[in-house]
């Protein structure tokens, strides 16, 4: 950890699931997710869930969510981090949406497909390539729309994008709920101490659980095992793409594909099997199959 870091960084495995995820921090995810939703009646109450998810069969992928919990009304909530993009992180969330709601499925006696509503969270550590009309927008909802007439169609299945890298507030700034918690994922990790507009009930408990030199040894070596995959993850990826400008292809890594054999998915795993990352981080990094990462490995073996 650099020297004089005092609070957790919330974009690792462990800063993330030890805010939002241990049954002593409940009231940080509750009011987190009221923040986000707030056409939704109140969330007094969730209850944590099994985030490891199989198939149908042996042969089907399963999903792992980072954290997954519902309220007392039932509405599913999947909430992940995204530290890198992938390539097809849109079909990732939507295929991870599809277990929340076929588990709703009743076996054994009449089911009329009446199902709770199903909500999904990305947390993201980058921004879309897609142009926007608005390019200061960090706040994506989306769910099914009426092309011609703009009417939601429904209302039951929503997700929620966050582009934190977008979020340049500075602490005197900060005016809405939204705000802070905003302020908070981008920036905990570089605070040294609870900003005034932060002192209240639930960012004090926040800080306070945030707080590494109140962690025992094992959770400290926990968080800084995390805290080295997510920097090595940053500087593979950093790596990847100076080696690709050194080569003359930073066009293609602008459009997101590169000319001939390269390819942006293939450089940074040629980048991350150097760097030591087994193969499952380098699917989830690049989006490639487990047969494509064993191809490109077995190439740089040879």
């Amino acid at each position: 950890m650099e020297k004089g870091e005092r609070y957790i960084n919330l974009f690792t495995d462990f800063g993330f699931k030890k805010i939002f995820g241990e049954e002593i921090n409940k009231a940080l995810m509750i009011d987190f997710l009221n923040v986000l939703f707030t056409d939704l009646e109140t969330i007094i109450n969730v209850t944590y869930l099994k985030n490891e998810h199989a198939g149908h069969s042996e042969l089907d992928r399963k999903a792992v969510f980072d954290l997954y919990c519902e309220n007392d009304k039932g509405e599913k909530f999947i909430v992940e981090i995204q530290r890198v993009k992938q390539k097809f992180f849109k079909d990732r969330s939507l295929y991870y949406a599809t277990y929340a709601i076929q588990e709703q499925a009743i076996k054994g006696r009449e089911w009329k497909y009446e199902l709770k509503g199903v909500y999904t969270v990305g947390i993201m550590d980058f921004t879309f390539d897609e142009r926007s009309k608005n390019e200061n927008k960090l706040a994506h909802y989306v769910q099914l729309m009426d092309i011609e007439t703009c009417e939601v169609f429904y209302d039951k299945l929503t997700f929620l994008y966050l582009e934190v890298p977008k979020f340049n507030k500075t602490v005197d700034e900060l005016e809405t709920n939204f705000d802070k918690w905003l302020f908070i994922l981008k920036n905990l990790h570089k605070l040294d101490k609870i900003p005034i507009t932060l002192r209240n009930k639930i960012f004090q408990h926040l800080f306070e659980q945030a707080e590494i030199a109140k962690f025992n040894k094992k959770e400290r070596l926990a968080y800084e095992d995390s805290l080295k995959e997510y920097r090595d993850l940053a500087s593979a990826i950093e790596t990847a793409k100076e080696e690709a400008r050194a080569e003359g292809l930073a066009e293609g890594l602008a459009e997101g594909k590169l000319e001939g054999e390269y390819s942006k998915a293939h450089k940074v795993a040629q980048t991350a099997i150097l760097e030591g990352f087994d193969n499952q981080i380098i699917c989830t990094l690049t989006g490639l199959s487990p047969s494509e990462v064993e191809q490109i490995r077995k190439e740089i073996e040879s």
